[in-house]
């Protein structure tokens, strides 16, 4: 029952000594729980009727009686109805607890909150600066809000094919530029933290978009337990973001698909909030998963509350980087942060493990792990594997390497090992070409499919990134260079490369907008 995950006293320390509100309450999540216990005959959407009897057997005993009496449709008094709503005061409890002057709950994703932030600061102007690794709901967005954007790159571990993030100078240069070319821009788009675990400095960032008149966009779906524990970095909306996109089911313990939209107390609040509101009416769903949204509440309020837990899953974490530092045949990548500008601190829930030494590629290991050992790492590059450790989570690592050493030392790893499988000879990533028509032109154009030698200096109708590192080597609307058909037909041609948004697998052909 949702009653017993009662803190224990003194758990209300350090960081929730911060909070305005009670964090060791779940509104939301307590009147669904209510509304379940009186058993109510349900005359209403969803069809299961909330109960296990009749043709909904079968989905009891999938996800549990329990799942199918929660959830429940919107708009019910008592519960989401009213403005002063159980519903209302999660949202404010939220807010309060990432330091937010208001927070949205999302039920499809960060990728949601990518479109919604696009389509909202398209009423500040149609000129935003982001940077280049931004995830593809995000230009997705720009071609649903028919922005016309430009990019500053990221700095890139040539060495695993890695992108980090954006660098404080990159971002000044980025809106000189876009000024002295008489568009300045109306907002800025960051990634922090990346997939990898490295942070950028998201007040320097923040104070430079803000100097320059546009708020900052953070994408910190990897970052939603980032302010709940002295060792982690800070929330960015107490840094300064005007706008925080957290993705709180991938390590805050929400359920997949369960994401936050955060607005901070910045310069941009009063002009933003009724354009972020007036997006959600066009992005969220009208039936929108009572599930979903209360265990958002449940997470918010286990974080705010759970220091010591979150704490201990630091010390695995640590636990786990100290096994890799020990041993010849593995290296941890965040050791390497400090040669990154952009690189401000590190997400030490985020353990990228550095393979190359074994001579086995990353993906062979990974994939080996999970088939033989149900070991799931969260990804691989060619070089490197990412473990995520969810806050307030303890997993035997101890167990993980034992396993990862299996794998490796395995007769069938010295024969991967033998055959040269792994790749540390990234190439360099090619500049992108000229922007020449805005992106939702170029994707909703009359298009043809060329050769890739007819491709150069034609112009782009789809999205192209090469893996790795996974950065936009094409947008819809830019032209395709020379260098950048040589670079994808590369990647194609390696046997851990991988191209995505292309035509063939061997990219040899290109959508283009018609002549």
């Amino acid at each position: 029952m949702l009653e017993s995950l009662t803190q224990t006293p003194g758990s209300q320390h350090r960081l929730g000594r911060r909070h305005r509100l009670d964090q060791d309450q779940a509104p939301y999540a307590q009147a669904l729980s209510a509304l379940a216990s009186r058993d109510p005959i349900k005359l209403m959407v969803p069809g299961h009727g909330g109960t296990e009897a009749g043709n909904s057997g079968l989905l009891a005993d999938f996800i549990g009686d329990r799942a199918v009496r929660l959830d429940v449709p919107m708009l019910l008094e008592g519960i989401d109805l009213e403005d002063d709503s159980p519903f209302a005061d999660s949202l404010a409890l939220a807010a309060d607890a990432w330091g937010a002057r208001r927070t949205w709950f999302l039920t499809n994703g960060a990728s949601q909150a990518n479109r919604t932030v696009a389509l909202a600061v398209a009423g500040l102007g149609d000129h935003v600066i982001a940077q280049r690794s931004a995830h593809s709901s995000f230009s997705d967005g720009i071609v649903l809000a028919g922005l016309h954007p430009s990019y500053v790159s990221p700095s890139v571990d040539s060495a695993n094919g890695i992108a980090h993030g954006v660098s404080v100078a990159s971002l000044e240069a980025a809106l000189r530029l876009a000024e002295d070319e008489g568009r300045p821009a109306s907002a800025v788009y960051i990634v922090s933290p990346s997939y990898f675990g490295s942070v950028a400095d998201v007040r320097g960032l923040a104070d430079v978009a803000h100097a320059h008149g546009a708020p900052l966009i953070v994408d910190g779906a990897w970052g939603p337990h980032f302010g709940f524990h002295p060792s982690l970095p800070e929330s960015p909306t107490r840094l300064g973001a005007d706008l925080v996109i957290s993705s709180t089911h991938k390590l805050a313990g929400s359920l997949t698909q369960s994401a936050m939209l955060h607005l901070g107390e910045g310069p941009f609040a009063e002009v933003l909030d009724p354009l972020i509101c007036r997006a959600m009416t066009m992005t969220a769903s009208t039936s929108s998963s009572a599930l979903l949204m209360g265990s958002l509440d449940v997470a918010r309020r286990t974080l705010a509350t759970g220091e010591d837990g979150i704490g201990q899953s630091i010390d695995t974490a640590l636990h786990l980087r100290e096994l890799v530092r020990t041993d010849d045949r593995f290296a941890d990548v965040s050791t390497g942060f400090g040669n990154f500008p952009d690189i401000a601190d590190t997400d030490l829930l985020r353990v990228p493990i550095d393979v190359s030494a074994t001579g086995i590629s990353a993906h062979w290991i990974r994939d080996r792990l999970m088939s033989g050992h149900d070991v799931f790492f969260e990804m691989s590059t060619d070089t490197t594997l990412v473990a995520v450790i969810g806050a307030g989570k303890t997993p035997d690592v101890d167990a993980v390497f034992a396993a990862l050493g299996e794998v490796v030392d395995s007769p069938a790893g010295r024969a991967e090992a033998a055959s040269g499988g792994v790749r540390t000879d990234f190439p360099e990533l090619p500049a992108p070409g000229r922007m020449r028509v805005r992106p939702r032109d170029g994707y909703f154009a009359s298009t043809e499919i060329v050769s890739a030698a007819e491709a150069v200096g034609r112009i782009s109708a789809d999205s192209l990134a090469a893996y790795p590192p996974g950065v936009p080597n094409v947008m819809p609307g830019e032209e395709i260079t020379a260098e950048v058909v040589d670079f994808l037909t590369a990647v194609a041609a390696s046997p851990s490369g991988f191209v995505r948004g292309a035509v063939t697998s061997a990219v040899d052909c290109y959508r283009v907008l018609a002549d």
